[in-house]
Parts: structure tokens; sequence; C-alpha cells
């Protein structure tokens, strides 16, 4: 690798790691642009997921304080998006890369709904429950399995890939969720993290052939100072300014993935 590829994987992780802060998509930097340098699709995808965990740390660090309250929902949550990562991984060391590509832009489309009807929705489902015994509202518990299944689905799907999985969180946690859009954001870096986390083991495990260290260097120096950087931003980002974003980037995303594979 010449400095000027190495300076563009560079810069490429640290956008990944600001875009990915603020929602996701990130692997939409990093991918295209190791692709673009000369390198295999699958050592590309396994270096870049390996790299990018540490911008997944530093963005979490980065929404720490959207973060407190939250140990009971991530508890709940971990050990679905690990478990979905697991499968994921598998999946990728297994089927062909053409596998997912028809269900990827579908699942993202569902996703961008979400998250542009997600308040209407939640309106609606408040208004259809009625207090039951002790407070809880009817519907609390569906919700909970709800956001449990997205967390597998998401998981599952970042493991293979990873593209756009903060949008499909964004969206199901925009559907399912009470808590405002920063702090789900914050909860949906540190899923994010762990599925990427998880993944990497299960690729440094399995498909150690295809690790690029260089590259892993590269993208975990610069995805961690994107992190910090799209944490600083994000965090001060209303809630309408975040679901466009989220928006603008999941259609980036299609695009990209359906007439530029």
């Amino acid at each position: 690798m010449s400095p000027v590829e190495a300076l563009w994987v560079l810069l490429a992780g640290v956008g990944a790691g600001t875009i990915n802060s603020i929602v996701g998509s990130g692997t939409l930097i990093t991918f295209p642009t190791l692709l673009l340098l000369g390198y295999p699709p699958l050592t590309a995808n396994v270096s870049n997921n390996i790299g990018l965990v540490a911008g997944g740390a530093s963005a979490s660090w980065g929404y720490r304080r959207e973060l407190a309250g939250q140990r009971a929902l991530l508890t709940r949550l971990l050990p679905m998006s690990i478990a979905g990562s697991v499968l994921g991984a598998a999946l990728l060391l297994v089927l062909p890369a053409s596998a997912f590509r028809a269900v990827v832009p579908v699942l993202i489309v569902i996703a961008l709904v979400l998250v542009i009807f997600g308040p209407r929705i939640q309106r609606a489902a408040r208004a259809r429950r009625a207090p039951a015994v002790g407070g809880v509202a009817e519907g609390a518990s569906s919700a909970s399995v709800g956001l449990q299944a997205g967390a597998l689905l998401a998981g599952a799907y970042g493991g293979y890939f990873g593209a756009a999985q903060g949008v499909l969180l964004m969206g199901i946690f925009s559907a399912l969720s009470r808590e405002p859009l920063q702090r789900l954001n914050g909860v949906k870096n540190v899923l994010v993290t762990f599925v990427n986390l998880v993944a990497a083991g299960a690729f440094l495990i399995f498909a150690r052939d295809h690790v690029d260290w260089v590259v892993v260097a590269l993208i975990a120096v610069g995805s961690l100072l994107g992190g910090l950087i799209g944490a600083h931003l994000g965090r001060r980002l209303p809630a309408p300014v975040l679901r466009a974003i989220i928006v603008v980037v999941g259609v980036v995303a299609i695009v990209k993935m359906v007439w530029f594979p």
C-alpha cells in the first residue's frame, strides 16, 4: 500500500466513524474505497468490519450521557444483537455474496418508513393501549419482544455486511420505543459496536487469511477519531434533523446497493 492509498483508507475510516456515530452506514464509505484500491470483496469486508470496532467504541463513549439509565434496555437487547451477529458472520462465510442482495434494500426501505412514521405509529399505539394493573400499559411486552426481534434481525444483517445497520435499528426503535431519538442513537451505537466486535472475533477465528492488518489499523485509527467527531456533532442535532439525516443516508445506501453494487 502506497502512502497516498494509506491516506485514503485513513480518511475513509474517519468519515465512516463519523457517520456511524450519527446514524450508521459508514461501511458505504470504507468498503467501496477498499474495492477501488483493489482489495478482494471478502478481504475488504472482513478487514473493514474489524477496523470499525474502534469507531463504535468511541461513538458509544461519546454518547455516554444519553446512555445513562439504559442498562435495562441494553440487557434485553444485547444478547439478541450478539446472537444475530454470530448468525450473520456465519452466513457471510458460507453463502454467496449475492444471497442478501435482493432483501437488503427492502429492509432499508422498511427501516426508513419506520423512521419517518415512527412518532405517528407510537402515538397511535399509545392511544390504543389502556393502563393495566401496576400502571404498565398493555402492549408494552409485545413492544419489548419487537425490539428484541429487531435487534436479532439487525445483528444478523450487521454480522453479514453491516452497511445501514444503524438505519435499520433506528427505524425499529422509532416505531417501538418511546425514548428520545438521541438516547436511542446511543443504544444503537452500543449494539452496533458489539455486533461488529462479535463478527470480528468470528472472522479472526474462521477467516484469518482474509484479514489485512494494515487496512484494519488504518480504519481503526480513522474511525476512532471519527466516532468522537460524530458523537460531538450528532448529540447536538434536533430529532427532526436526525430523522432527515437517517432518511438521506438510507436512500443513498439503497441507490448504492441497487444501482452501483
